[in-house]
Protein backbone atom coordinates (compact mmCIF):
# COMPACT_ATOMS: atom_id res chain seq x y z
CA UNK A 1 0.00 0.00 0.00
CA UNK A 2 3.10 2.44 0.68
CA UNK A 3 1.19 4.80 2.43
CA UNK A 4 0.94 6.26 6.13
CA UNK A 5 -2.61 7.06 6.87
CA UNK A 6 -3.85 8.94 9.84
CA UNK A 7 -7.73 8.55 10.09
CA UNK A 8 -10.05 10.51 11.84
CA UNK A 9 -7.10 11.39 14.62
CA UNK A 10 -8.76 13.33 17.75
CA UNK A 11 -5.54 14.31 20.91
CA UNK A 12 -7.15 15.60 24.03
CA UNK A 13 -5.09 16.53 27.47
CA UNK A 14 -7.64 16.96 30.19
CA UNK A 15 -10.58 19.08 28.73
CA UNK A 16 -8.16 20.51 25.64
CA UNK A 17 -8.58 18.82 22.52
CA UNK A 18 -5.27 19.44 20.53
CA UNK A 19 -6.04 18.05 17.10
CA UNK A 20 -9.96 17.81 15.75
CA UNK A 21 -10.59 14.76 13.99
CA UNK A 22 -7.05 15.31 11.65
CA UNK A 23 -6.93 12.77 8.41
CA UNK A 24 -3.86 12.75 6.02
CA UNK A 25 -2.57 10.14 3.84
CA UNK A 26 1.38 10.09 3.50
CA UNK A 27 2.73 8.50 0.25
CA UNK A 28 6.22 7.05 -0.04
CA UNK A 29 8.61 8.79 -1.59
CA UNK A 30 8.02 12.07 -0.81
CA UNK A 31 9.75 15.06 1.26
CA UNK A 32 6.70 16.99 3.12
CA UNK A 33 6.69 20.00 5.20
CA UNK A 34 4.57 19.85 8.24
CA UNK A 35 4.04 23.65 8.86
CA UNK A 36 2.03 25.71 11.85
CA UNK A 37 2.25 27.97 14.44
CA UNK A 38 3.46 26.91 18.19
CA UNK A 39 0.69 24.83 19.83
CA UNK A 40 -0.74 24.27 16.68
CA UNK A 41 -0.59 20.38 17.42
CA UNK A 42 2.74 19.74 15.37
CA UNK A 43 4.94 17.61 17.61
CA UNK A 44 1.86 15.61 18.98
CA UNK A 45 0.17 14.37 15.55
CA UNK A 46 4.07 13.57 14.83
CA UNK A 47 4.36 11.33 18.20
CA UNK A 48 1.07 10.04 17.27
CA UNK A 49 1.51 8.84 13.69
CA UNK A 50 4.98 7.57 14.77
CA UNK A 51 2.84 5.07 17.73
CA UNK A 52 5.05 7.14 20.53
CA UNK A 53 1.17 8.48 21.89
CA UNK A 54 -1.89 7.06 21.90
CA UNK A 55 -4.76 8.72 19.99
CA UNK A 56 -7.73 9.75 21.65
CA UNK A 57 -10.20 8.54 18.98
CA UNK A 58 -8.99 7.31 15.50
CA UNK A 59 -6.14 5.36 14.38
CA UNK A 60 -2.59 4.85 12.34
CA UNK A 61 -1.81 2.59 9.57
CA UNK A 62 1.42 2.04 7.43
CA UNK A 63 1.62 0.08 4.89
CA UNK A 64 -1.76 -1.49 5.81
CA UNK A 65 -0.45 -2.48 9.76
CA UNK A 66 -1.69 -0.60 12.47
CA UNK A 67 0.94 1.52 14.53
CA UNK A 68 -0.38 1.60 17.50
CA UNK A 69 1.82 -1.52 19.62
CA UNK A 70 2.71 -3.27 16.96
CA UNK A 71 6.54 -3.78 16.27
CA UNK A 72 6.41 -4.42 12.50
CA UNK A 73 4.73 -0.97 11.40
CA UNK A 74 6.85 0.61 14.35
CA UNK A 75 10.43 -0.68 12.78
CA UNK A 76 9.26 1.70 9.72
CA UNK A 77 8.97 4.68 11.43
CA UNK A 78 11.84 7.02 12.69
CA UNK A 79 10.85 10.44 15.22
CA UNK A 80 13.41 12.66 15.54
CA UNK A 81 12.50 15.30 18.35
CA UNK A 82 14.51 17.29 20.53
CA UNK A 83 16.39 14.88 23.51
CA UNK A 84 14.77 15.50 27.02
CA UNK A 85 18.10 16.20 28.71
CA UNK A 86 18.12 17.15 32.78
CA UNK A 87 20.78 19.07 34.14
CA UNK A 88 24.19 16.59 35.36
CA UNK A 89 24.85 13.12 34.20
CA UNK A 90 21.31 11.79 35.44
CA UNK A 91 19.18 10.07 32.89
CA UNK A 92 19.42 9.88 29.23
CA UNK A 93 21.79 12.77 29.90
CA UNK A 94 24.36 10.64 31.65
CA UNK A 95 25.17 8.86 28.22
CA UNK A 96 27.96 9.62 25.95
CA UNK A 97 27.28 10.61 22.36
CA UNK A 98 28.74 7.16 20.98
CA UNK A 99 26.60 5.06 23.94
CA UNK A 100 23.77 6.33 22.49
CA UNK A 101 24.83 6.01 18.84
CA UNK A 102 25.34 2.18 19.76
CA UNK A 103 21.74 1.83 21.61
CA UNK A 104 19.92 3.57 18.61
CA UNK A 105 21.95 0.88 16.31
CA UNK A 106 20.27 -1.51 18.50
CA UNK A 107 16.72 0.16 18.09
CA UNK A 108 16.49 0.50 14.77
CA UNK A 109 16.79 -3.00 12.28
CA UNK A 110 18.43 -1.37 9.34
CA UNK A 111 20.49 0.98 10.79
CA UNK A 112 22.93 2.22 8.81
CA UNK A 113 26.61 2.79 10.10
CA UNK A 114 28.11 4.34 7.26
CA UNK A 115 25.86 7.31 7.56
CA UNK A 116 26.61 7.89 11.19
CA UNK A 117 29.73 7.94 10.63
CA UNK A 118 30.02 10.16 7.76
CA UNK A 119 27.87 13.17 9.86
CA UNK A 120 29.81 12.61 12.73
CA UNK A 121 32.76 13.62 10.41
CA UNK A 122 30.24 16.37 8.20
CA UNK A 123 29.54 17.80 12.13
CA UNK A 124 32.02 17.53 14.01
CA UNK A 125 31.35 16.01 16.60
CA UNK A 126 32.94 14.77 19.75
CA UNK A 127 31.15 11.00 20.32
CA UNK A 128 32.88 10.99 23.83
CA UNK A 129 30.60 13.97 24.98
CA UNK A 130 28.33 13.22 27.89
CA UNK A 131 25.03 14.16 25.89
CA UNK A 132 24.32 16.88 28.83
CA UNK A 133 27.75 18.87 28.19
CA UNK A 134 26.59 19.55 24.77
CA UNK A 135 25.08 22.62 23.38
CA UNK A 136 21.67 22.60 21.58
CA UNK A 137 22.64 22.85 18.43
CA UNK A 138 25.29 19.75 18.96
CA UNK A 139 21.92 17.73 20.63
CA UNK A 140 20.10 18.76 17.21
CA UNK A 141 23.22 16.92 15.61
CA UNK A 142 22.90 13.76 17.28
CA UNK A 143 19.07 13.23 16.66
CA UNK A 144 19.58 14.11 12.58
CA UNK A 145 22.61 11.27 12.62
CA UNK A 146 20.30 9.00 14.09
CA UNK A 147 17.03 9.59 12.18
CA UNK A 148 18.88 9.76 8.71
CA UNK A 149 20.70 6.63 9.91
CA UNK A 150 17.71 4.77 10.56
CA UNK A 151 16.83 4.21 7.41
CA UNK A 152 13.54 4.03 8.39
CA UNK A 153 10.86 3.87 5.60
CA UNK A 154 8.85 6.95 7.05
CA UNK A 155 11.23 9.51 9.00
CA UNK A 156 9.72 12.09 10.73
CA UNK A 157 11.96 15.34 12.12
CA UNK A 158 10.22 17.95 14.75
CA UNK A 159 12.27 20.99 14.16
CA UNK A 160 15.63 19.64 13.59
CA UNK A 161 17.81 22.32 12.52
CA UNK A 162 17.21 23.84 16.03
CA UNK A 163 20.50 25.32 16.97
CA UNK A 164 22.23 24.65 13.50
CA UNK A 165 24.11 27.03 12.29
CA UNK A 166 23.84 28.05 8.62
CA UNK A 167 26.45 25.49 7.96
CA UNK A 168 25.40 22.53 9.44
CA UNK A 169 21.96 23.46 8.48
CA UNK A 170 22.92 23.56 4.65
CA UNK A 171 24.89 20.34 5.68
CA UNK A 172 21.76 18.67 6.91
CA UNK A 173 19.47 19.83 3.83
CA UNK A 174 22.13 18.52 1.40
CA UNK A 175 22.45 15.07 3.37
CA UNK A 176 18.75 14.76 3.27
CA UNK A 177 18.19 15.45 -0.37
CA UNK A 178 21.19 13.09 -1.16
CA UNK A 179 19.39 9.99 0.98
CA UNK A 180 15.82 10.59 -0.43
CA UNK A 181 17.09 10.39 -4.00
CA UNK A 182 19.10 7.12 -3.06
CA UNK A 183 16.48 5.43 -0.95
CA UNK A 184 13.17 7.20 -1.40
CA UNK A 185 12.32 7.67 1.85
CA UNK A 186 9.46 9.16 3.01
CA UNK A 187 10.65 12.36 5.06
CA UNK A 188 8.12 14.49 6.76
CA UNK A 189 9.89 17.97 8.40
CA UNK A 190 8.23 20.35 10.88
CA UNK A 191 10.20 23.10 10.78
CA UNK A 192 9.60 27.02 11.96
CA UNK A 193 11.89 28.30 9.12
CA UNK A 194 9.84 27.52 6.02
CA UNK A 195 11.21 29.59 3.45
CA UNK A 196 14.95 27.92 3.88
CA UNK A 197 13.57 24.42 3.48
CA UNK A 198 10.84 25.31 1.12
CA UNK A 199 12.62 24.18 -2.23
CA UNK A 200 12.83 20.28 -0.65
CA UNK A 201 9.20 20.03 0.50
CA UNK A 202 7.36 18.34 -2.51
CA UNK A 203 3.95 18.88 -0.38
CA UNK A 204 3.21 21.07 2.41
CA UNK A 205 0.92 20.56 5.13
CA UNK A 206 -0.48 23.49 7.26
CA UNK A 207 -1.65 22.67 10.43
CA UNK A 208 -3.73 25.29 12.16
CA UNK A 209 -5.53 24.97 15.54
CA UNK A 210 -5.60 21.16 15.74
CA UNK A 211 -6.72 20.71 12.10
CA UNK A 212 -4.99 20.52 8.47
CA UNK A 213 -6.12 23.08 6.32
CA UNK A 214 -3.76 22.56 3.10
CA UNK A 215 -2.43 19.64 1.85
CA UNK A 216 -0.68 20.58 -1.43
CA UNK A 217 1.92 20.57 -3.95
CA UNK A 218 4.70 23.05 -2.59
CA UNK A 219 5.25 24.50 -6.70
CA UNK A 220 1.71 24.91 -7.31
CA UNK A 221 0.93 26.11 -4.02
CA UNK A 222 3.64 28.83 -4.91
CA UNK A 223 2.42 29.26 -8.49
CA UNK A 224 -0.76 29.98 -7.81
CA UNK A 225 -1.38 32.22 -4.87
CA UNK A 226 -0.85 35.92 -5.29
CA UNK A 227 -1.11 38.75 -3.38
CA UNK A 228 -3.92 41.66 -4.84
CA UNK A 229 -3.91 44.97 -4.08
CA UNK A 230 -5.75 48.06 -5.77
CA UNK A 231 -9.13 49.59 -6.28
CA UNK A 232 -11.15 47.83 -3.86
CA UNK A 233 -14.23 47.29 -6.88
CA UNK A 234 -11.34 45.51 -9.15
CA UNK A 235 -10.13 43.47 -6.19
CA UNK A 236 -13.76 42.14 -5.60
CA UNK A 237 -14.00 41.10 -8.67
CA UNK A 238 -10.95 38.94 -8.28
CA UNK A 239 -11.88 37.41 -5.31
CA UNK A 240 -15.35 36.57 -6.27
CA UNK A 241 -15.59 33.00 -5.76
CA UNK A 242 -11.94 31.91 -4.98
CA UNK A 243 -10.27 31.11 -1.67
CA UNK A 244 -9.06 34.30 -0.38
CA UNK A 245 -6.85 35.17 2.87
CA UNK A 246 -6.19 38.02 4.51
CA UNK A 247 -8.10 41.01 3.08
CA UNK A 248 -7.49 44.39 3.99
CA UNK A 249 -9.51 47.51 3.16
CA UNK A 250 -7.93 51.47 3.25
CA UNK A 251 -10.09 53.99 2.19
CA UNK A 252 -11.15 52.83 -0.99
CA UNK A 253 -8.08 50.28 -1.72
CA UNK A 254 -7.82 46.83 -1.30
CA UNK A 255 -5.50 43.97 -0.54
CA UNK A 256 -5.92 40.61 -0.52
CA UNK A 257 -4.27 36.66 -0.65
CA UNK A 258 -5.93 35.28 -3.56
CA UNK A 259 -5.53 31.26 -4.62
CA UNK A 260 -6.27 31.67 -8.50
CA UNK A 261 -7.51 28.63 -10.13
CA UNK A 262 -5.24 26.40 -11.92
CA UNK A 263 -3.42 27.52 -14.89
CA UNK A 264 -5.04 31.34 -14.39
CA UNK A 265 -3.03 34.52 -14.79
CA UNK A 266 -3.59 37.85 -13.32
CA UNK A 267 -1.51 40.50 -15.04
CA UNK A 268 -0.86 44.08 -13.21
CA UNK A 269 -3.47 46.69 -14.84
CA UNK A 270 -3.81 50.50 -13.96
CA UNK A 271 -6.25 49.23 -11.12
CA UNK A 272 -4.63 46.00 -9.45
CA UNK A 273 -0.74 44.99 -8.48
CA UNK A 274 -0.45 41.24 -8.56
CA UNK A 275 2.59 40.24 -6.55
CA UNK A 276 3.96 36.52 -6.59
CA UNK A 277 3.94 35.05 -2.84
CA UNK A 278 6.82 32.77 -0.87
CA UNK A 279 5.61 29.78 1.09
CA UNK A 280 6.47 31.47 4.37
CA UNK A 281 4.51 34.57 2.59
CA UNK A 282 1.18 32.20 2.57
CA UNK A 283 1.35 30.51 5.38
CA UNK A 284 1.30 34.18 7.56
CA UNK A 285 -1.26 35.24 5.07
CA UNK A 286 -3.40 31.73 5.89
CA UNK A 287 -2.49 31.31 9.71
CA UNK A 288 -1.80 34.94 10.71
CA UNK A 289 -3.66 36.62 12.69
CA UNK A 290 -6.21 39.09 10.25
CA UNK A 291 -5.15 42.67 10.40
Amino acid sequence: MNTLECKGIVKKFGSNEVLHGVDVTLEKGKIYGLIGRNGAGKTTLLSIASGQNPATAGEVDVDGLKVWDNQDALDKICFSRELNITAGNTGIGGLKVKEYLKAARTYFPGYDKSIEERLIKEFELDIKKRLSKLSKGMLSMVTIIVALASKSEYTFFDEPVAGLDVVARDTFYKILLEEFAESGRTFVISTHIIEEAADIFEEVLFLDKGNIILKENTQELVGRTVHVSGVSEEVDKIMEGKKTYHVETIGRSKAATVMLEPGEELRNTADITVQPMNLQQIFVAMCGKEA
